[in-house]
């Protein structure tokens, strides 16, 4: 029996406008870099670690969905690959001034 895993790219799914199966490994797309995870959901730090945003304090996570909405994605909030639309996410430094 086959249990092997496809791994689904969810920018080209939703851009295409397909349902994204569950139970699979998932290509996301955080700024420019491609990563493979094996699991549907993550939350914003392990997203932020994952592409290796460290510490993630220092940085904001936006998720881009398809037609263009951006949402800003807190580091306990939980993100699943499953959702329609989502497309990609993107990191912005957050600036650390010490006072």
């Amino acid at each position: 029996m086959n249990t092997e895993k496809t791994i689904i790219d969810i920018e080209l799914f939703a851009q295409e406008g397909k349902e994204i199966p569950k139970n699979q490994k998932y290509k996301i797309k955080v700024d420019r870099q491609k990563y493979i995870v094996e699991i549907e959901c993550m939350t914003g730090k392990e997203i932020l670690h994952l592409a290796g945003k460290t510490p993630p304090e220092r940085f904001q996570l936006n998720q881009r969905f398809k037609g263009g909405k951006v949402q800003k994605i807190a580091y306990d909030q939980v993100v699943c690959f499953t959702e329609p639309g989502v497309e990609k996410f993107m990191t912005i430094p957050l600036d650390q001034t010490e006072g």
